[in-house]
């Protein structure tokens, strides 16, 4: 074997780890792409999913519309690009967007009082669902407080919220899974408890002040 043979196969084993490495690179370089992109992506659904709730309450339907069709989109896409990276899918940032879109959406259906679609016409997870679903009754809170302020016209209105506030609480407690599986639901189940107990509160208190109103009408009368 000659001295320039010698050499050449001395550089073979560097030649042969640089390309590894620079293969290896060039897939991680790739998921880190995927995973700056899913991290806009999410936090533009979020935003996109907090102003359809501002435009549902300001009755912009709408507007709150068009902003819900614009956070599928960007998940479905979010999704299909990331099957090929579940540990990033999984990473618990994109389930956070799910989950705020949910509530968006969910809010605005029981607002409307059309029927709610599922999990998968979303294409959001199960356990961002529920949670989503639990705040979306949440939210009807703020919903009737501001009905009660337009008067005793919207009490019925406001009954018939409370009613889907109670229905949405009667089905989660039924969801007895470690918070491993279900992200947390107990804790947001306990929430809308208070939030309920509140409203139905707050609502009791009105419609007896609204009867006592119409009583001493009839009194004076």
């Amino acid at each position: 074997m000659t001295i320039e043979n010698e050499n050449e196969n001395e550089n073979e084993p560097s030649k042969n780890i640089e390309s590894l490495v620079e293969v290896i690179a060039a897939r991680i370089e790739q998921k880190n792409a995927a995973r700056e992109k899913a991290l806009t992506e999410s936090r533009q659904v979020i935003r996109l999913a907090a102003n359809s709730i501002r435009a549902t309450h300001r009755r912009e339907f709408e507007m709150a519309q068009t902003l819900l069709e614009q956070g599928r989109t960007r998940l479905v896409t979010l999704k299909e690009d990331l099957k090929i990276y579940p540990d990033i899918y999984w990473a618990g940032y994109v389930q956070d967007a799910q989950k705020e879109y949910t509530e968006a959406r969910l809010t605005y259906g029981l607002i409307r009082a059309e029927p709610l679609p599922s999990p998968e016409s979303l294409a959001v997870e199960d356990a961002p669902y529920l949670n989503g679903l639990g705040e979306a009754a949440s939210e009807l809170r703020r919903y009737i407080l501001d009905l009660i302020r337009h008067g005793a016209a919207e009490m019925v209105r406001c009954e018939e919220l409370l009613g889907k506030m109670e229905e949405v609480y009667s089905q989660l407690i039924t969801i007895d899974y470690p918070d491993a599986l279900t992200g947390g639901l107990r804790r947001t189940t306990d929430l809308v408890r208070g939030v309920l107990e509140r409203t139905r509160g707050d609502l009791t208190v009105t419609i007896r002040q609204y009867e006592l109103e119409v009583a001493l009408k009839r009194t004076t009368t």
